[in-house]
């Protein structure tokens, strides 16, 4: 996960993201089609407020998300890449720090779902950026956290 390309790159700090492990109780095709259907297939009225696939390709989109942060919308920009049926993967394109990294890995166990997301958040511009990254990071895993529940919740809901 470490490559770093950026126009600035002065005084680079890199901090992990995660890792956050879910249980799932469903198999892994279910949880990675819940988590891959709304960028490969027509995004779920639903969630147009916070997805956006602005290109599609066949294992590989660019998408837009919208998160609400303290009565703001925040739009970051991603590529985010399929190997089914084990692992998605996410770069930061466009944000509000300079370098975002992400996985989900999905694993077989015991009859369901092991999901970990883990990832690294970069910032540059040392101590400052550090500290920006804090804050960052801190919605930033909340988000994720939020979304993998209702992963969870829907995988589980469909499996029942």
């Amino acid at each position: 996960m470490g490559w770093i390309r950026s126009p600035v790159a002065l005084g680079r700090r890199l901090r992990p993201l995660g890792p956050l492990t879910y249980r799932i109780v469903a198999p892994r095709d279910v949880v990675f089609g819940i988590v891959s259907s709304p960028y490969l297939d027509r995004t779920p009225e639903a969630l147009t407020s916070k997805l956006e696939v602005l290109e599609r390709g066949e294992d590989m989109v660019l998408a837009a998300h919208y998160t609400r942060v303290r009565g703001f919308t925040v739009t970051t920009v991603e590529t985010v890449r399929f190997e089914p049926p084990s692992v998605v993967h996410f770069r930061l394109v466009r944000g509000p720090v300079p370098h975002v990294v992400e996985q989900f890995v999905l694993d077989e166990r015991d009859g369901g779902t092991e999901l970990e997301y883990r990832g690294e958040l970069g910032t540059d511009f040392w101590a400052l950026g550090a500290g920006w990254g804090a804050l960052v990071a801190r919605r930033w895993e909340l988000a994720v956290r939020t979304s993998l529940d209702a992963v969870k919740a829907e995988a589980e809901r469909r499996t029942r």
